[in-house]
């Protein structure tokens, strides 16, 4: 066969058979993220207590009547209440009428979705710091087990209150929410993010604190206790820290 020939055939099959540049690689999966948590809508404003108890008395006597209540410092020493969640600005008010009109609370203050730090704040690096300063404002609230009472939060009481007061609705337990956030190593997570931690022996969730960056998490210890600051270097803390999640 003539030399061209050769080459011409040659030269073919190097380009069919595997000189030619390989395809490019499959771009990466993109992160599995979950869904955003809900929205609160309006919601009533109620009570000014010089008494962090009478807040939570107030806040309690509503739950007992279905409505989501949490009491918070609106300055330091007055505490108010904020409950509910009203598709609109009339469906709030005729719930906040009944209510006074049955002696439960007296004047209130309607809360749009907009004046709440979700919707105030620019961006997400103001919500992180708004979530950050509601938590740093329970900090000596007494303690709990078990849910908001005339006695405190629990620790996942406390973070229900703490992003519900900047608009997001929360899972009520620590479980739910774990399974709720997406995922977040630990050298990324930012300040408000949630971190779990596994301390009744089982291995499983059962505890949670809001974190404030560094190494420092706000959080409701245990019964008997105020909601305190510590710290991940704790090795009590550390031993037992499963994870961080994000909700953002």
């Amino acid at each position: 066969m003539p030399r061209p020939i050769l080459k011409s055939m040659a030269l073919a099959l190097l380009l069919l058979g595997g000189c030619a540049r390989p395809p490019a690689p499959a771009p990466p999966a993109p992160k599995a993220t979950r869904p955003a948590l809900a929205r609160v809508g309006f919601t009533i404003q109620a009570g000014a207590f010089a008494q962090v108890e009478n807040a939570a008395r107030l806040a309690e006597a509503l739950q007992a009547k279905g409505l989501n209540a949490v009491y918070y410092a609106a300055t330091p020493g007055l505490y108010r209440v904020r409950f509910g969640d009203f598709p609109s600005r009339e469906a709030a008010r005729l719930r906040a009428e009944a209510l006074r009109g049955a002696g439960v609370i007296q004047d209130f203050y309607l809360v749009a979705p907009e004046e709440a730090p979700l919707a105030r704040t620019k961006g997400e690096t103001g919500l992180r710091a708004s979530l950050v300063d509601t938590s740093r404002s329970y900090l000596g609230v007494p303690y709990l087990w078990g849910g908001t009472s005339a006695k405190g939060f629990d620790c996942s009481g406390l973070t229900v209150a703490v992003y519900r007061l900047n608009g997001l609705q929360l899972p009520r337990t620590s479980r739910e929410q774990f399974d709720a956030g997406t995922p977040v190593a630990m050298d990324q997570a930012r300040a408000g993010d949630l971190l779990f931690f596994a301390t009744d022996g089982s291995g499983s969730v059962s505890h949670v604190g809001i974190f404030l960056g560094g190494d420092q998490f706000v959080h409701a210890p245990s019964r008997g206790r105020r909601i305190s600051r510590d710290k991940l270097t704790d090795p009590y803390f550390r031993t037992r820290l499963v994870g961080a999640r994000s909700y953002f």
